[in-house]
């Protein structure tokens, strides 16, 4: 039952990327994780060909798919694909989505979560912008699935500020939730810690906050941070910087006594009159 976060300082270069990932993922897997995460934008960062990426994979011409196959077969290790640039099924030319895989232990797809939130927002770092809508689709589905260390719920990054989300995942029945990243060092450093706790402990779920450290083309700098959070708000193992590979059990007796001891989803008093349904639950 044990939980990996992949924490990477990916760059512009897919084929190094992926190499640095395979050798990370080969490390979880030694110790015995069931289930690993990789950050956010693993396999590319900072480019500006998101489409083209997101096409050639769309149409199986792409290193990134086949590679996130075979290291799922090889290591027998179930893998969230951190995001990567994929356009809707079916639809090769469509604008890409920010779009997290999940990948069981034989080389399949289990689950496709495009992410709902984008990063359109103005920040004080040496970039200072930030639209990935510019270069992404929204997502519009909340995504949950089972695997072999429990029912997982997937989110990315920004949706972190958005609670909502987490409710609606729990209301599904998480009970682990993904969180890959690449929080700047100016946001991350305000705030993520904060959200990452805050969403273990409103949903009783693990979150698995996997993200990017260090410093990426045209100076972007991520926060890293790295952390599993268990369902009492506990940070079990984090990193800061760097690339990494954390490792924790889950303790599913504690986790089912947590929620039974304090059942906050059966004190639920206050909803929305117009909530607002995403289209799908898958």
């Amino acid at each position: 039952m044990s939980l990996s976060v992949i924490q990477m300082v990916s760059q512009d270069d897919i084929p190094a990327n992926l190499q640095q990932a395979r050798r990370l993922l080969e490390n979880a897997a030694e110790q015995g994780a069931r289930l690993a995460v990789l950050p956010e934008n693993f396999a590319a960062m900072g480019r500006r060909d998101y489409n083209q990426i997101g096409r050639q994979e769309a149409l199986g011409q792409g290193p990134i798919l086949p590679w996130l196959k075979q290291a799922a077969r090889d290591l027998r290790l179930w893998i969230v694909a951190g995001t990567i640039p994929l356009p809707a099924d079916g639809k090769p030319d469509a604008k890409p989505n920010a779009c997290s895989l999940l990948i069981d232990a034989d080389g399949e797809r289990v689950a496709r979560y495009d992410k709902l939130h984008l990063f359109d927002v103005d920040v004080a770092d040496n970039r200072g912008r930030y639209r990935e809508s510019d270069d992404y689709e929204f997502g519009a589905h909340v995504v949950v699935a089972d695997t072999p260390v429990g029912r997982l719920g997937l989110t990315v990054c920004y949706d972190l500020r958005f609670p909502e989300l987490y409710g609606a995942l729990r209301e599904a029945g998480a009970e682990l939730i993904t969180a890959p990243s690449a929080f700047t060092a100016v946001t991350g450093a305000a705030h993520w810690q904060v959200l990452i706790r805050a969403r273990a402990i409103e949903t009783q779920c693990y979150l698995l906050a996997a993200g990017q450290g260090g410093v990426h083309p045209g100076g972007r700098e991520t926060y890293g941070h790295s952390a599993i959070v268990d369902p009492w708000g506990r940070i079990c193992i984090s990193q800061a910087q760097g690339e990494g590979v954390l490792v924790a059990p889950r303790d599913a007796v504690e986790q089912a006594s947590i929620r039974q001891r304090m059942p906050v989803m059966g004190h639920k008093r206050f909803f929305a009159a117009a909530e607002p349904r995403l289209p799908g639950l898958e």
